[in-house]
This record gives structure tokens, sequence and C-alpha cells, in this order.
């Protein structure tokens, strides 16, 4: 039998009950800076409110390592208090962790939550993981390690300009700095003589039906204002100091270097860039990821009709409670407004 009901915006009814069923589990994508957190946080209280439970699955690259806390923007200790948190802090630095790592971890816990009669909510930046969670992994060819090893010999500029040569499809979907990406893709295309991007179009007809796909989206122009804005916040939160004790300590390994806001400081660090050209640089290379990232959420959005359809918010001006509102309603009580 169903619990009492308790209502959560105008004119919406939930019970406990709605909450444990199968209905698809929100998956919360965006730009870097675009508010996903916040959403995810506010969803989870919302969905509280009304009775049921629900916990955080990140979904980026680098919130699961110790250590780099402000340069990714991890949720506060007190927000990790409040609602249950998983996939943040699991690795060490030096380590590399991959898409399947990620997956590996997070199937099992999303099953877990449910079989708790919790809602998972899984929110995060790395889109690569997203797309893997919704439609599985590519299989590629096995990697080569002689060919890897030749690629990873070359400079940066190098790997990409043969990549937006061969395969521009792929270069506009990886962020410059994404060197291991790039080494992968062009060592898929030496392998095959296809371009990955074409090979990944099989991985673009299935999705699973069990989770939908909401998409907070940005104008450019209000985006890299926050983008910015963040990065000085981020800079004022003690970010060079965080970086500095992380390199000094040599407990970046070569995956966790490249991250965004530390790659930059350790140029300044080994004397390439003034402070102030690093932070300039983190603005650009930040502003350069989430244009990246818009063409993922294009490639995302674009779902079979088999699958629940995604829902996109604009949320430039929408505060964090009434997008939530909008996601609980639109999940939860069927798609449209009632």
């Amino acid at each position: 039998m169903a619990r009492a009901a308790r209502s959560i915006g105008k004119g919406s009814i939930y019970t406990r009950a709605v909450f444990q069923d199968a209905r698809p589990f929100p998956v919360i994508a965006g730009p870097t800076a675009g508010g996903k957190s916040a959403l995810a946080l506010a969803l989870a209280d919302a969905i509280t409110s009304a009775g049921g439970a629900a916990e955080i699955l990140s979904a980026d690259a680098f919130q699961v390592y110790c250590g780099m806390d402000i340069g990714t923007a991890k949720p506060p200790p007190a927000d990790r208090a409040r609602v249950p948190h998983h996939l943040i802090d699991i690795r060490d630095p030096r380590q590399p962790f991959t898409v399947d790592d990620w997956l590996r971890l997070a199937d099992p816990l999303i099953d877990d939550v449910r079989r708790r009669g919790s809602v998972p909510i899984v929110v995060g930046g790395t889109h690569l993981y997203i797309k893997a969670l919704l439609e599985g992994l590519f299989d590629g060819p096995p990697p080569d390690e002689a060919l890897r090893a030749d690629l990873a010999a070359r400079t940066d500029e190098h790997l990409r300009d043969e990549l937006e040569r061969v395969d521009p499809i792929a270069a506009s979907r990886l962020h410059p700095n994404d060197r291991r990406r790039t080494i992968r893709a062009l060592e898929v295309f030496r392998q095959t003589g296809r371009p990955i991007s074409d090979l990944q179009q099989q991985w673009d007809r299935r999705r699973r039906p069990d989770a939908r796909l909401i998409v907070l989206d940005w104008p450019a122009e209000a985006i890299n204002r926050r983008i910015n804005t963040r990065v000085r916040h981020m800079i004022d939160a003690g970010l060079v100091a965080e970086a500095r004790g992380l390199y000094d300590a040599g407990a970046l390994g070569a995956q966790a270097r490249a991250a965004l806001g530390y790659k930059q400081l350790i140029e300044h660090f080994e004397g390439r860039l003034s402070l102030d050209d690093a932070i300039e640089r983190i603005k650009i290379d930040t502003r350069r990821f989430a244009k990246n990232q818009r063409t993922w959420l294009r490639r995302l959005s674009a779902a079979p009709p088999s699958a629940p359809a995604p829902l996109t918010l604009a949320a430039a001006n929408m505060p964090p409670g009434a997008l939530a509102s909008r996601v609980l309603h639109e999940c939860y009580c069927g798609y449209g407004e009632s």
C-alpha cells in the first residue's frame, strides 16, 4: 500500500512508492560550471521531502582522485554528509582511471541503491562516462602497446594535427589536452584504417531504458562568464596551494596532471608560465572544454526512439530548486504537464 502522499511543486503529488518503482533514474549532464551538482543536490532534497530517498553518483573523471578537491569542484563535506555521494575520493592520483573502471563501479552501485529503495542520481561532466553508462562501452580493437608507445613519444601538437586530419569528428569531441583519448583515437585509426568516430556509430544505436538523461542547456556567453567566475573562486579558495602540495609530493600521475587547473599550474611551477598567465590559461582551456562538452551533449541528446526522451532544461534563468521541481515532475508524474 502506498504511503501518505506529500506535495512538492505546484500540482504534483508523490508517494514513497513512486520512487521505488521501475521508473528511469535521472542522469544529469551539462557544461562545466553549469550547476549540475547543485541540481543533483536539490533533486535529492526534493525526493527526500516527498517521502523518498536518493543518493548521488559522480560521473567525473577527476573527482575520483583523493586530494584534488578545489580544482575538480568536489561537493563540500556538508553536502556529502547530507546526501550520500559515491565515486568520489576512490583513487590515489598517481593511478590511472578509465571509463571501464568507472562503469564497473557505477553499474553495481546503481543496482545497490535501487535495491535499497532509493533513487540513484548520476551527475557529472565527463560525458564519455555518461555515454558509456547509457549505451555501453565502445568495442574497439585491443591496445597495441608498440603503436601506443610510438604515439606517446610525439608532442601534443603533432597528435592533435594528425587527429584533425584523419578524424575531424573525433577531434571536435576531444579536448586538445586529452592526450590519452587522442592517442587511443589515432591507435584505432592506424589499426583499422577507419576513424574511431565512424566505428562508434554502432554505439549510438542503443540506449538503456532505465535511465533518463537530463541536460542543462546554457548559452555560450553565459557559461563562459560562469567559468571565469568559478576559476577566480577556485584561486581564492586555495587552488594554487592545493596543486603545489600535490606537485611537490609527487602525488600526481600522468592522468591527474592533465586535469584542468592542475595542468596549467604545473606549467607555472615548472617555470613555463607566470601565475597570472596560468590562471588565464585555465579560463581559456576550460571555456574550450565547455565548447567540446556542447558537442557531446548534442550527441547524447539524440536518443533512439525506444529510449526515454531526454529532458533539456534552459538553466540560465532557473535556480536549482526550480530545476529540481521540473525534473521531479517530469520523471515521476509522467512526461509533460499534467
